[in-house]
């Protein structure tokens, strides 16, 4: 059983007990977040919307850490031009503690239908009638 989730705009294949590091988090140490889930794989493979709703991906903020150095130099030859920067990503590690397909509730069906039958029909536009602009 895995499930592919989506966070900081990257793709993540991911198991139940899997650690890994994702783009950082607005979270703190120890809080557990929900990842949106794209695919849901068991006995079967979820990936629609409406049976990926039912489909929870929790994990743990194990800690927040940087990556490593990345060095940049930019150089334009005979320009007398040089830079030297660098970046370190902000980086926040999970732990995978639960991935769950909930079964989906009678309940729940019950009222989607409710909700159709109370909403007013569509009107449907009228077409305009003509008017002679002769005055007549």
């Amino acid at each position: 059983m895995y499930a592919i989730v989506k966070t900081g705009g990257k793709q993540y294949r991911v198991e139940r007990g899997q650690r890994l590091l994702v783009e950082r988090l607005a979270a703190e140490e120890g809080a557990d977040v929900a990842l949106e889930p794209i695919l849901y794989r068991s006995e079967e493979a979820i990936f629609d919307s409406e049976g990926l709703g039912r489909v929870q991906v929790t994990a743990r903020v194990l800690g927040h850490v940087r990556g490593e150095k990345l060095r940049i130099f930019k150089f334009k030859p005979k320009r007398g031009y040089k830079r030297r920067t660098g970046h370190r990503q902000e980086l926040t590690q999970i732990e995978v503690t639960q991935i769950s397909a909930g079964k989906a509730s009678r309940a729940g069906k019950d009222e989607g239908e409710a909700k159709q039958q109370a909403a007013p029909a569509k009107r449907t536009r009228k077409p305009k009638q003509e008017t002679n602009d002769d005055g007549a």
